[in-house]
Protein backbone atom coordinates (compact mmCIF):
# COMPACT_ATOMS: atom_id res chain seq x y z
CA UNK A 1 0.00 0.00 0.00
CA UNK A 2 1.13 3.53 -0.79
CA UNK A 3 2.28 5.27 2.40
CA UNK A 4 -0.22 8.05 1.75
CA UNK A 5 -3.51 6.45 2.78
CA UNK A 6 -6.67 7.87 1.20
CA UNK A 7 -9.55 7.94 3.66
CA UNK A 8 -13.30 8.37 3.43
CA UNK A 9 -15.30 9.28 6.52
CA UNK A 10 -18.96 8.31 6.72
CA UNK A 11 -20.92 10.26 9.32
CA UNK A 12 -20.20 13.81 10.47
CA UNK A 13 -22.38 14.12 13.54
CA UNK A 14 -20.63 13.91 16.92
CA UNK A 15 -17.42 11.96 16.27
CA UNK A 16 -17.00 12.28 12.51
CA UNK A 17 -15.51 15.81 12.54
CA UNK A 18 -12.94 14.68 15.12
CA UNK A 19 -11.79 11.93 12.76
CA UNK A 20 -11.60 14.47 9.90
CA UNK A 21 -9.48 16.81 12.04
CA UNK A 22 -7.09 14.11 13.25
CA UNK A 23 -6.51 12.36 9.93
CA UNK A 24 -6.11 15.73 8.17
CA UNK A 25 -3.19 16.54 10.48
CA UNK A 26 -1.33 13.30 9.76
CA UNK A 27 1.21 13.24 6.92
CA UNK A 28 0.50 9.55 6.15
CA UNK A 29 -3.20 10.24 5.45
CA UNK A 30 -5.33 12.15 3.01
CA UNK A 31 -9.05 12.67 3.69
CA UNK A 32 -10.66 12.41 0.25
CA UNK A 33 -14.36 12.05 1.00
CA UNK A 34 -16.87 12.89 3.71
CA UNK A 35 -20.46 11.70 3.75
CA UNK A 36 -23.45 12.70 5.85
CA UNK A 37 -27.22 12.89 5.35
CA UNK A 38 -27.32 16.43 6.73
CA UNK A 39 -26.37 18.98 4.02
CA UNK A 40 -25.67 21.64 6.65
CA UNK A 41 -23.07 19.41 8.29
CA UNK A 42 -21.47 18.75 4.92
CA UNK A 43 -21.38 22.46 4.08
CA UNK A 44 -19.74 23.22 7.41
CA UNK A 45 -17.05 20.56 6.91
CA UNK A 46 -16.46 21.71 3.32
CA UNK A 47 -15.86 25.23 4.58
CA UNK A 48 -13.23 23.96 7.00
CA UNK A 49 -11.63 21.52 4.53
CA UNK A 50 -12.18 22.88 0.99
CA UNK A 51 -10.20 20.11 -0.74
CA UNK A 52 -12.41 17.33 0.63
CA UNK A 53 -15.19 15.95 -1.55
CA UNK A 54 -18.62 15.71 0.08
CA UNK A 55 -21.69 13.57 -0.62
CA UNK A 56 -24.95 12.47 0.96
CA UNK A 57 -24.55 9.02 -0.57
CA UNK A 58 -21.84 7.04 1.19
CA UNK A 59 -21.77 4.51 -1.66
CA UNK A 60 -19.89 7.08 -3.76
CA UNK A 61 -17.04 6.80 -1.26
CA UNK A 62 -16.82 3.01 -1.21
CA UNK A 63 -17.05 2.79 -5.03
CA UNK A 64 -14.06 5.12 -5.41
CA UNK A 65 -11.12 2.78 -6.08
CA UNK A 66 -8.66 5.41 -4.85
CA UNK A 67 -10.07 5.22 -1.31
CA UNK A 68 -8.02 2.79 0.79
CA UNK A 69 -9.83 2.98 4.13
CA UNK A 70 -13.15 4.12 5.53
CA UNK A 71 -14.21 5.38 8.96
CA UNK A 72 -17.81 4.60 9.94
CA UNK A 73 -19.02 7.15 12.52
CA UNK A 74 -22.76 6.85 11.95
CA UNK A 75 -25.57 5.91 14.41
CA UNK A 76 -24.99 2.49 15.98
CA UNK A 77 -27.91 0.74 14.28
CA UNK A 78 -26.42 1.56 10.86
CA UNK A 79 -22.92 0.18 11.53
CA UNK A 80 -23.55 -3.35 10.25
CA UNK A 81 -24.97 -2.49 6.82
CA UNK A 82 -22.47 0.26 6.08
CA UNK A 83 -19.49 -1.73 7.33
CA UNK A 84 -20.58 -4.75 5.28
CA UNK A 85 -20.81 -2.58 2.15
CA UNK A 86 -17.33 -1.21 2.81
CA UNK A 87 -15.78 -4.66 3.23
CA UNK A 88 -17.50 -5.99 0.12
CA UNK A 89 -15.82 -3.10 -1.71
CA UNK A 90 -12.42 -4.11 -0.31
CA UNK A 91 -11.96 -1.15 2.06
CA UNK A 92 -9.98 -1.28 5.28
CA UNK A 93 -12.29 -0.23 8.07
CA UNK A 94 -12.42 1.68 11.34
CA UNK A 95 -15.88 1.45 12.92
CA UNK A 96 -16.97 3.54 15.88
CA UNK A 97 -18.03 1.60 19.00
CA UNK A 98 -19.96 -0.61 19.34
CA UNK A 99 -19.20 -2.69 16.25
CA UNK A 100 -22.86 -3.69 15.88
CA UNK A 101 -26.07 -3.98 17.90
CA UNK A 102 -25.93 -7.78 18.05
CA UNK A 103 -23.37 -10.56 18.20
CA UNK A 104 -24.55 -12.27 15.01
CA UNK A 105 -23.96 -9.22 12.81
CA UNK A 106 -20.66 -8.39 14.53
CA UNK A 107 -19.46 -11.98 13.94
CA UNK A 108 -20.33 -11.70 10.26
CA UNK A 109 -18.30 -8.49 9.93
CA UNK A 110 -15.26 -10.06 11.60
CA UNK A 111 -15.46 -13.12 9.33
CA UNK A 112 -15.96 -10.95 6.24
CA UNK A 113 -12.92 -8.80 7.05
CA UNK A 114 -10.82 -11.93 7.45
CA UNK A 115 -12.15 -13.38 4.19
CA UNK A 116 -11.46 -10.15 2.30
CA UNK A 117 -8.06 -9.77 3.99
CA UNK A 118 -8.97 -6.31 5.17
CA UNK A 119 -8.17 -4.61 8.47
CA UNK A 120 -11.16 -4.18 10.79
CA UNK A 121 -10.62 -1.93 13.80
CA UNK A 122 -13.20 -0.74 16.36
CA UNK A 123 -13.01 2.72 17.91
CA UNK A 124 -12.61 1.73 21.57
CA UNK A 125 -10.83 5.01 22.17
CA UNK A 126 -10.11 4.50 25.86
CA UNK A 127 -7.71 1.66 25.06
CA UNK A 128 -5.51 4.40 23.59
CA UNK A 129 -5.89 6.78 26.54
CA UNK A 130 -2.53 7.26 28.32
CA UNK A 131 -4.27 7.44 31.72
CA UNK A 132 -6.09 4.13 31.13
CA UNK A 133 -2.80 2.54 30.12
CA UNK A 134 -1.19 3.88 33.30
CA UNK A 135 -4.09 2.43 35.30
CA UNK A 136 -3.52 -0.96 33.64
CA UNK A 137 0.21 -0.73 34.36
CA UNK A 138 -0.39 0.02 38.06
CA UNK A 139 -2.87 -2.84 38.45
CA UNK A 140 -0.73 -5.35 36.55
CA UNK A 141 2.40 -4.42 38.52
CA UNK A 142 0.68 -5.29 41.81
CA UNK A 143 0.76 -1.73 43.18
CA UNK A 144 -2.85 -2.13 44.30
CA UNK A 145 -2.29 -5.60 45.70
CA UNK A 146 -5.08 -8.07 45.07
CA UNK A 147 -7.84 -6.32 43.12
CA UNK A 148 -11.14 -6.54 45.00
CA UNK A 149 -13.50 -4.54 42.82
CA UNK A 150 -13.79 -1.72 40.30
CA UNK A 151 -16.65 0.55 39.37
CA UNK A 152 -17.30 3.26 36.83
CA UNK A 153 -19.68 6.20 36.62
CA UNK A 154 -20.47 7.66 33.20
CA UNK A 155 -23.30 10.19 33.52
CA UNK A 156 -24.54 13.47 32.09
CA UNK A 157 -27.78 15.28 31.27
CA UNK A 158 -28.16 13.98 27.71
CA UNK A 159 -27.54 13.44 24.94
CA UNK A 160 -30.84 11.62 24.47
CA UNK A 161 -30.90 9.04 21.69
CA UNK A 162 -33.71 7.04 20.18
CA UNK A 163 -31.71 4.39 18.26
CA UNK A 164 -30.13 2.71 21.30
CA UNK A 165 -30.42 2.94 25.09
CA UNK A 166 -27.85 4.36 27.53
CA UNK A 167 -26.30 0.92 27.92
CA UNK A 168 -25.33 0.59 24.25
CA UNK A 169 -24.42 4.28 23.99
CA UNK A 170 -22.16 4.64 27.02
CA UNK A 171 -21.22 1.26 28.52
CA UNK A 172 -19.10 0.01 25.56
CA UNK A 173 -16.42 2.40 26.84
CA UNK A 174 -16.37 0.87 30.31
CA UNK A 175 -16.69 -2.75 29.18
CA UNK A 176 -13.74 -2.29 26.83
CA UNK A 177 -11.70 -0.57 29.58
CA UNK A 178 -12.34 -3.24 32.21
CA UNK A 179 -11.74 -6.17 29.86
CA UNK A 180 -8.59 -4.44 28.60
CA UNK A 181 -7.03 -3.72 32.00
CA UNK A 182 -8.11 -7.06 33.53
CA UNK A 183 -7.17 -8.97 30.34
CA UNK A 184 -10.29 -11.12 30.49
CA UNK A 185 -14.03 -11.08 29.85
CA UNK A 186 -16.68 -11.20 32.58
CA UNK A 187 -18.16 -14.61 33.25
CA UNK A 188 -21.61 -13.45 34.36
CA UNK A 189 -23.54 -10.19 34.36
CA UNK A 190 -26.62 -8.64 35.92
CA UNK A 191 -28.34 -5.33 35.14
CA UNK A 192 -31.26 -3.12 36.14
CA UNK A 193 -32.41 0.04 34.42
CA UNK A 194 -35.35 2.27 33.62
CA UNK A 195 -36.59 4.53 30.86
CA UNK A 196 -38.08 7.66 32.37
CA UNK A 197 -38.05 9.90 29.30
CA UNK A 198 -38.72 7.50 26.40
CA UNK A 199 -40.78 4.35 26.69
CA UNK A 200 -38.76 1.22 26.06
CA UNK A 201 -35.41 3.04 25.99
CA UNK A 202 -33.48 2.90 29.26
CA UNK A 203 -31.83 6.22 30.09
CA UNK A 204 -30.24 4.86 33.30
CA UNK A 205 -28.63 1.45 33.77
CA UNK A 206 -26.79 -0.19 36.68
CA UNK A 207 -24.62 -3.18 35.74
CA UNK A 208 -22.70 -5.74 37.80
CA UNK A 209 -20.08 -7.89 36.09
CA UNK A 210 -18.32 -10.88 37.62
CA UNK A 211 -14.78 -11.36 36.30
CA UNK A 212 -12.33 -14.21 36.92
CA UNK A 213 -10.27 -14.11 40.16
CA UNK A 214 -13.41 -13.08 42.07
CA UNK A 215 -13.23 -9.49 40.85
CA UNK A 216 -16.55 -7.64 40.91
CA UNK A 217 -17.10 -4.69 38.57
CA UNK A 218 -19.92 -2.14 38.65
CA UNK A 219 -21.02 0.23 35.88
CA UNK A 220 -23.47 3.13 36.21
CA UNK A 221 -24.47 4.89 32.99
CA UNK A 222 -27.08 7.62 32.65
CA UNK A 223 -28.37 10.31 30.33
CA UNK A 224 -30.42 11.71 33.21
CA UNK A 225 -28.00 13.16 35.75
CA UNK A 226 -27.21 16.74 36.84
CA UNK A 227 -23.44 16.17 36.66
CA UNK A 228 -21.15 15.04 33.90
CA UNK A 229 -19.03 12.32 35.49
CA UNK A 230 -16.43 10.14 33.79
CA UNK A 231 -14.77 8.26 36.62
CA UNK A 232 -13.39 4.81 37.45
CA UNK A 233 -12.40 3.58 40.92
CA UNK A 234 -10.25 0.50 41.53
CA UNK A 235 -9.96 -0.94 45.03
CA UNK A 236 -7.20 -3.34 46.00
CA UNK A 237 -5.81 -4.91 49.16
CA UNK A 238 -2.90 -2.43 49.33
CA UNK A 239 -4.00 0.72 47.52
CA UNK A 240 -6.94 2.38 45.79
CA UNK A 241 -7.00 4.27 42.51
CA UNK A 242 -9.31 6.83 40.95
CA UNK A 243 -9.26 7.76 37.26
CA UNK A 244 -11.11 10.99 36.44
CA UNK A 245 -11.31 11.46 32.68
CA UNK A 246 -12.55 15.05 33.07
CA UNK A 247 -9.43 16.05 35.02
CA UNK A 248 -6.92 16.71 32.23
CA UNK A 249 -4.02 17.76 34.50
CA UNK A 250 -3.99 14.87 37.01
CA UNK A 251 -6.38 12.18 35.77
CA UNK A 252 -5.13 9.46 38.15
CA UNK A 253 -4.83 9.55 41.94
CA UNK A 254 -3.29 6.59 43.76
CA UNK A 255 -4.40 6.38 47.39
CA UNK A 256 -2.25 4.57 49.93
CA UNK A 257 -5.37 3.47 51.76
CA UNK A 258 -6.68 0.07 52.74
CA UNK A 259 -7.76 -2.27 55.48
CA UNK A 260 -5.26 -4.65 57.04
CA UNK A 261 -6.11 -7.66 59.18
CA UNK A 262 -3.92 -7.93 62.26
CA UNK A 263 -4.18 -10.59 64.97
CA UNK A 264 -4.53 -9.46 68.58
CA UNK A 265 -1.66 -9.92 71.03
CA UNK A 266 -3.32 -12.71 73.02
CA UNK A 267 -1.35 -15.97 73.15
CA UNK A 268 -4.26 -17.71 71.43
CA UNK A 269 -7.61 -16.84 69.90
CA UNK A 270 -10.91 -18.65 69.65
CA UNK A 271 -12.80 -16.69 67.03
CA UNK A 272 -12.39 -14.48 64.00
CA UNK A 273 -13.59 -11.53 66.08
CA UNK A 274 -10.30 -11.58 67.95
CA UNK A 275 -8.60 -10.36 64.77
CA UNK A 276 -8.43 -6.61 64.32
CA UNK A 277 -9.34 -4.86 61.10
CA UNK A 278 -7.25 -1.73 60.94
CA UNK A 279 -7.89 1.19 58.60
CA UNK A 280 -4.67 2.31 56.95
CA UNK A 281 -4.43 5.93 55.83
CA UNK A 282 -1.52 7.10 53.72
CA UNK A 283 -0.43 9.65 51.17
CA UNK A 284 -2.01 10.33 47.80
CA UNK A 285 0.27 9.95 44.78
CA UNK A 286 -0.40 11.53 41.40
CA UNK A 287 1.50 9.57 38.73
CA UNK A 288 3.08 11.60 35.97
CA UNK A 289 1.34 10.88 32.67
CA UNK A 290 2.25 12.30 29.30
CA UNK A 291 -1.24 13.12 28.04
CA UNK A 292 -2.18 13.16 24.38
CA UNK A 293 -5.56 13.12 22.66
CA UNK A 294 -6.62 9.42 22.72
CA UNK A 295 -8.38 9.70 19.35
CA UNK A 296 -5.18 11.00 17.79
CA UNK A 297 -3.29 7.98 19.14
CA UNK A 298 -6.06 5.70 17.86
CA UNK A 299 -5.99 7.22 14.35
CA UNK A 300 -2.20 7.05 14.20
CA UNK A 301 -2.33 3.40 15.28
CA UNK A 302 -4.88 2.63 12.54
CA UNK A 303 -2.62 4.13 9.89
CA UNK A 304 0.43 2.34 11.27
CA UNK A 305 -1.43 -1.00 11.12
CA UNK A 306 -2.33 -0.40 7.47
CA UNK A 307 1.19 0.64 6.49
CA UNK A 308 2.94 -2.18 8.35
CA UNK A 309 0.26 -4.85 7.95
CA UNK A 310 -0.19 -5.19 11.72
CA UNK A 311 -3.24 -6.32 13.68
CA UNK A 312 -4.92 -3.39 15.52
CA UNK A 313 -5.04 -3.43 19.30
CA UNK A 314 -8.83 -2.96 19.28
CA UNK A 315 -9.39 -5.29 16.36
CA UNK A 316 -12.65 -6.79 15.15
CA UNK A 317 -12.46 -9.68 17.61
CA UNK A 318 -12.09 -7.26 20.52
CA UNK A 319 -15.13 -5.33 19.26
CA UNK A 320 -17.01 -8.62 18.89
CA UNK A 321 -16.35 -9.59 22.53
CA UNK A 322 -17.61 -6.20 23.76
CA UNK A 323 -20.83 -6.80 21.81
CA UNK A 324 -21.05 -10.29 23.37
CA UNK A 325 -20.95 -8.75 26.85
CA UNK A 326 -23.45 -6.02 25.91
CA UNK A 327 -25.89 -8.64 24.64
CA UNK A 328 -25.67 -10.58 27.91
CA UNK A 329 -26.29 -7.37 29.88
CA UNK A 330 -29.26 -6.53 27.65
CA UNK A 331 -30.75 -9.99 28.31
CA UNK A 332 -30.44 -9.42 32.05
CA UNK A 333 -31.92 -5.93 31.71
CA UNK A 334 -35.00 -7.35 29.97
CA UNK A 335 -35.27 -10.18 32.52
CA UNK A 336 -35.51 -7.99 35.65
CA UNK A 337 -31.84 -8.28 36.54
CA UNK A 338 -31.51 -12.05 36.53
CA UNK A 339 -27.92 -13.25 36.23
CA UNK A 340 -26.85 -14.13 32.68
CA UNK A 341 -23.81 -16.05 31.48
CA UNK A 342 -21.56 -14.33 28.95
CA UNK A 343 -21.60 -16.90 26.17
Amino acid sequence: MDKKINIGIIGCGHWGPNYVRNFSLMPQARVLWISDLNPERLAHIKKLYPAVKITKDYRKIIRDSSVNAVVVATPTVTHYNIAKDCLHNAKHLLVEKPLSVNFRDASELVALAQNKKRTLMVGHTFEYNPAVNKMKELIKSGKLGKVYYLYSTRTNLGPLRSDVNALWDLAPHDISIFSYILESLPLRVSAHGAGFLQKGIEDIVFVTLYYPRNIIVGIHVSWLNPHKVRQITAVGSKRMLVFDDINSTSPICLYNKGVIRKPCLLPYYNSFREFKLIIQEGKVAIPKIKMEEPLQIECRHFLDCLIRGKEPQSNGRVGLEVVRVLEAIQRSLKDNGRMKEVC
